[in-house]
This record gives C-alpha cells, sequence and structure tokens, in this order.
C-alpha cells in the first residue's frame, strides 16, 4: 500500500484530494452543528464519508482509474444535493469541484459531469436575479474549459514524458526499465495461462575493440543498425529491449525449447548477415532460456546470462539456449 502510494503519482493525487475534501467538509459540519443545522450537518458528514470511500479503495486495491470516476461522480452529486438542500451558500463549491474533476479523472469524463453539475445548478433557481444566474453559467463554462484545456495539455505531456523514460535514445527501443516490467507480466501470465515464453540475450562481438579503433561514433551507429535488424526480425507478438551498452534482450511467445532454438539462430545469422561496421563485419553471441518454474524475471534472465557466457566461451558468434542441468 505505501509502494503503491509513493510510485503512482494518481493515486497520491486522488488520495491528498480526498482527505482535504474530506476534512473541509467535515469542519463545516462540525461548525453547522454547533449551531444547531442538523440538516446541513448531515449532509456535509454523508459528503465526507463518501468521497473517503473511493480515495481508500484506490489507496488499498491501487487502482485509481474507476476510482477517479467514482470520485468524480460523488463530488458533482455532492455539491448539487448540497446546493438544493442548503442552497447558494453550499452552491459557490461548484468551482472547486469543476476544476477539481479533472484532475481525478480524464478529461471527457470530467467534461459530461461538470456540464450536468452546471445544468443542475442553474436549474435549481438558486438566485435572486438573472443577472446572477447567467453569471454563474458563464464563470462555471469558463472554468470547465480552462480546466479542460489544463487537463488536456497535462496528460499530454505525461505521455510524452513516460515515451522519453521508457524508450531507450539511441536505439529508439524500450530500455532496461520496460524490460523488468514486460518480463515481469511475462511471468505473472504463464503462471495464469501457461503461455510459454522465451528470453535471448544478446550482445556484440568485440564491441570495445569497435569503439577504441574506430570512436564511439561508430560503436553508436553499430548499436543503431543492430537495433534496426532486431526490430525487422520480430514477429508480431516478440519485443526487443536495449538492456544497456552493447546487450539487447528479446522476448518471444514459443511453442517449445526447439523453436527457442531456432529463433535464436536466425537472429544469429540475420545480424551476420546484415550488421556491417567500419571494420567489416559485426558477428553477435546470443544466450537464451525457456521459462519454467522461475518466480522472477531475475532467476530467468540469469538462466540467459548464464547461456550467453556459454555462447562467447565457445567462441563468439554462436547461440546457446540454457538446458537445465547445464
Amino acid at each position: 500500500m505505501i509502494d503503491n502510494f509513493k510510485n503512482d503519482s494518481q493515486l497520491r493525487l486522488l488520495v491528498i484530494l480526498g482527505a482535504t475534501t474530506a476534512l473541509a467538509v467535515l469542519a463545516f459540519a462540525l461548525y453547522r452543528a454547533l449551531h444547531a443545522d442538523w440538516l446541513a450537518a448531515s449532509v456535509d458528514l454523508g459528503i465526507a464519508v463518501l468521497v473517503c470511500a473511493p480515495a481508500l479503495h484506490a489507496l488499498r486495491s491501487g487502482r485509481t482509474r474507476g476510482a477517479g470516476v467514482a470520485m468524480c461522480v460523488i463530488n458533482s452529486l455532492a455539491c448539487a444535493a448540497a446546493s438544493w438542500l442548503i442552497g447558494p451558500v453550499a452552491a459557490q463549491w461548484l468551482y472547486l469541484v469543476l476544476m477539481s474533476n479533472f484532475f481525478i479523472t480524464s478529461p471527457r469524463v470530467a467534461l459530461a459531469s461538470n456540464t450536468a453539475l452546471t445544468v443542475a445548478i442553474l436549474t435549481m433557481n438558486l438566485y435572486e436575479t438573472n443577472l446572477e444566474t447567467a453569471a454563474v453559467a458563464v464563470t462555471a463554462a469558463l472554468s470547465t474549459l480552462f480546466a479542460y484545456l489544463f487537463a488536456v495539455r497535462v496528460r499530454d505531456d505525461q505521455r510524452r514524458l513516460e515515451s522519453m523514460a521508457s524508450l531507450d535514445a539511441l536505439t529508439g527501443l524500450p530500455n532496461r526499465r520496460s524490460m523488468e516490467r514486460a518480463l515481469a507480466a511475462a511471468i505473472a501470465k504463464h503462471a495464469d495461462d501457461d503461455t510459454r515464453y522465451g528470453l535471448v540475450m544478446l550482445d556484440l562481438d568485440n564491441f570495445k575493440e569497435v569503439n577504441d579503433t574506430f570512436g564511439h561514433p561508430a560503436g553508436d551507429a553499430a548499436l543503431a543498425d543492430l537495433a534496426t535488424i532486431l526490430k525487422f526480425e520480430m514477429r508480431r507478438n516478440d519485443s526487443v529491449f536495449r538492456f544497456g551498452g552493447e546487450e539487447f534482450v528479446v522476448l518471444l511467445e514459443i511453442k517449445d525449447h526447439e523453436e527457442l532454438m531456432a529463433i535464436a539462430e536466425r537472429l544469429r545469422l540475420a545480424v551476420r548477415k546484415n550488421l556491417r561496421g567500419p571494420g567489416g563485419r559485426i558477428t553477435i553471441s546470443l544466450g537464451a532460456a525457456v521459462l519454467a518454474v522461475e518466480e522472477n524475471w531475475q532467476e530467468w534472465f540469469s538462466l540467459a546470462d548464464t547461456a550467453l557466457y556459454q555462447a562467447k566461451n565457445k567462441g563468439r558468434d554462436n547461440s546457446v539456449v540454457y538446458a537445465a542441468g547445464d
């Protein structure tokens, strides 16, 4: 629960907004109870409880999407109900709700909820003159518009940053962070429905010599060219990652050990045929392992790494698939 709160910014936002909203509404409930305004106090207390519920659910489950929609709907209904029961004083919460809805759910859901809430408030005849009603309509519409534009911009920036954080800048391939998530997901799926997976580790042979002899730009070009070859060789459900340095990782859906051997050899030959540097042909060594009883990606990764070490010891430009007992 604590790890989810630390690592998920949307979860933190839901919990903080839920807690602060509940505390603020509870303060009003206490004030109204002290002045014997029991109806208003009861409404405020109910709102505080309802707002806390989706925030607590998200905190315990780690699921923010449904909790955000629920909190958005609760905020809007609570504001409408409080305005109907208490009057224009409660309607002053309208603008806060209109803005906060865009922080806790998708812009589309928030826009629909805000439109319904604004229409509901305007049809309650809470204001003495048409001018006051028109002013509320205009300011509510502008608040919704500005909040919508801001939310869309923030989400676009967030997606861009997440994409940048998950891709290797040189090769354009998913990076180690993405690889770890993919391997963990593969292990979970294997445990659920026994989908067979193979993991291939590969790196460039004598890559240090390329850098030392021809410079780092030549080495970078070789890495980028290797990434292009690997992407071309991937099937629909295969994934390739840059692990770091000259090391790459391929995640495959396979039928059996023999298919993994054939794929590893196909990749080796494709690179041997197509990868060239200033000094001529560049080759790779590959180590692979079938996912079996491993409980985490590190154990599985270690088996493929062992196979890669064996391929290097065989003289490089080789592929080895780990077998139990090796």
